[in-house]
């Protein structure tokens, strides 16, 4: 399996906490019903909430709340998870959970500025705060104790790299939701890695059939496009439709995975993609709160935990494919 040495080092890790686990000693927020049952630890129950930037039909994020369930079913922790794309109902949901004195919080900051005044009030509160998937160059400054997810940026410098060994001569970079400060570092990493052209180009990716509606108009516009590169799962399977309404010949490359995925890169409509392994992220934002608050373990030694990259492609798709339909890669 053709994963980078980060990736492996990343999933080593788990091993590790798991058994420092074992030898401790120490939109509207809803209750996970997987992480309501007994954990296998005996220490006091105790409330934890995610809150992310999910985009509702997001099926990425379908991955990282099973990591984070598996964590709290283990744990003994009531798990409660809110979403909002926009970052002032985000930061909001933080202040609500906040309110609701809740233990610990695992958060995205996929918008840092809007995200700070939030995190602060929850550190002036004593809640310790961990932070995944997005605000690899922020967290630090903002005060949260752990980050879990790649870095962007290297990420993207990598998928350009491949690109280049892949033949790639003019590669669109289509960001689903602008001002997201790791979509952003994605793109820049790939026209950093990238030996041909990079083009940039923004859709809404709350509204699926603009987005292939703008995608289509753009390969209509530019023949000499030769990849669609895709920020999300769910955005290469549009851009396959897309590559198909414009009649390109362009081939869609992606970062990060769901369980259709499989089935796409199986048939060759997708080419690869790059997994940041959203499972392990969910799980080590939850883990790492249980083990804070129970025997002020942090993990990382002050530097971020990197879960990726890693690549996705024919090679080793029959490696990961039960992992990936199962909701656990």
């Amino acid at each position: 399996m053709r994963f980078t040495r980060l990736a492996a080092t990343a999933s080593a890790g788990v091993l590790v906490i798991g058994l420092a686990a074992c030898s401790a000693t120490g939109g509207k927020p809803r209750d996970t019903g997987g992480a309501s049952g007994g954990g296998s630890v005996d220490t006091p129950r105790m409330t934890i909430a995610m809150i992310t930037h999910e985009v509702p039909g997001d099926s990425f994020w379908d991955l990282v709340r099973k990591g984070a369930e598996t964590a709290a079913k283990k744990d003994n922790i009531e798990l409660r998870y809110s979403n909002d794309p926009e970052a002032p109902n985000q930061a909001n949901l933080v202040q609500s959970a906040i309110d609701s004195g809740v233990k610990g919080i695992a958060v995205t900051l996929a918008k840092p500025d809007a995200m700070a005044p939030a995190i602060k009030a929850a550190e002036a509160k004593g809640i310790p705060v961990v932070a995944f998937n997005s605000g690899l160059e922020s967290w630090k400054a903002m005060g949260v104790e752990e980050y879990f997810g790649q870095d962007e940026k290297i990420a993207g410098v990598a998928a350009g790299e491949r690109l280049t060994s892949d033949g790639a001569k003019r590669v669109l970079c289509v960001i689903q939701e602008q001002g997201h400060v790791g979509l952003e570092s994605r793109c820049a990493g790939v026209q950093q890695g990238f030996k041909g052209q990079t083009e940039i180009l923004n859709v809404n990716g709350k509204d699926m059939p603009s987005v292939e509606a703008t995608i289509t108009a753009k390969l209509q516009q530019d023949s000499s496009i030769d990849r669609v590169l895709t920020l999300g799962a769910p955005f290469a399977q549009t851009a396959v439709q897309s590559v198909k309404n414009s009649g390109s010949s362009a081939k869609v490359v992606t970062f990060d995975t769901n369980a259709a995925l499989v089935d796409a890169i199986q048939k060759g409509d997708i080419q690869w993609a790059v997994d940041q392994q959203p499972y392990l992220q969910g799980y080590l934002a939850i883990d790492s709160l249980w083990l804070f608050l129970n025997n002020k373990n942090v993990i990382g030694g002050g530097q971020a935990t990197l879960t990726g990259p890693s690549f996705i492609d024919k090679s080793n798709i029959d490696a990961v494919a039960e992992l990936a339909k199962g909701g656990t890669r």
